[in-house]
């Protein structure tokens, strides 16, 4: 279970007056709904998904220790997406104001919803910037050195060697992040593994050689570049 920073005690006393369970497969809200509570992940996974049409559309995956269904926090507001339970999970519920009485006596967890929320603008940018690339693979491996990275960063803060970095990351999440369908994800991992970038073991992507993904970054980019480079010549062409 994510530990809050808050201390066992304090942590014990924040699940037994706002925790929440829900069984693996359980709508927590839908889109459109009013929003009454946002969340804080303790358990489990959730997945974010948007409906547009009869396209399904996967937004994120909620980790433990993630804020998610903030919207509640803005009075009147209403979900932007759905809440679906991946695993067995447990959060913290808060309504609005419930929400600024913890945030106002509970320094640990304002300290960390701040983070978190700086984390998620900083992730909008990535995905913004991985979104603009038009090859299916240059994005994968654009939102896999991104993570790679991050990951080799808090791996050297605590003096672990960051040579060779595992990530905790399975495809549906991947999808959500390039904005590509699970198959074609799946199909480009497996070429990324087939040419010895990445390594899969159950749901981690093993990354052996951070400097092997960024050349290989560095080339898909210049391929991108030459892309669009086409692109535009064949469109002055057709004036």
């Amino acid at each position: 279970m994510t530990d809050l920073g808050a201390g066992n005690e304090a942590q014990s006393r924040l699940l037994s007056r706002y925790g929440r369970r829900f069984a693996a497969g359980t709508v927590l809200f839908r889109d459109g709904e009013p929003a009454t509570e946002a969340f804080l992940l303790q358990d489990g996974r959730v997945r974010l998904l948007k409906q547009a049409g009869r396209m399904e559309r996967s937004l994120r995956v909620v980790r433990p220790g993630d804020l998610f269904g903030e919207s509640a926090l803005i009075r009147g507001a209403a979900r932007s997406s759905t809440a679906v339970a991946l695993d067995d999970v447990v959060t913290l519920a808060f309504d609005h104001a419930t929400f600024e009485q913890v945030l106002a006596t509970s320094p640990e967890v304002a300290g960390r919803v701040l983070n978190q929320l700086i984390r998620r603008m900083r992730d909008a940018e990535d995905q913004i910037e991985i979104l603009m690339l038009r090859d299916g693979q240059s994005k994968v491996v654009v939102a896999l050195l991104k993570f790679a990275q991050q990951e080799a960063a808090a791996a050297q803060e605590v003096g672990r060697d960051a040579t060779e970095v595992s990530l905790a990351l399975s495809p549906l999440e991947l999808s959500a992040q390039v904005g590509l369908d699970v198959d074609t994800v799946k199909r480009i991992v497996a070429q990324l593994r087939e040419t010895g970038h990445v390594r899969i073991q159950d749901e981690r992507v093993e990354v052996p050689s951070l400097d092997s993904l960024r050349d290989l970054y560095s080339l898909l980019g210049i391929k991108d570049q030459l892309r669009g480079q086409a692109l535009g010549g064949g469109r002055a062409r057709s004036r």
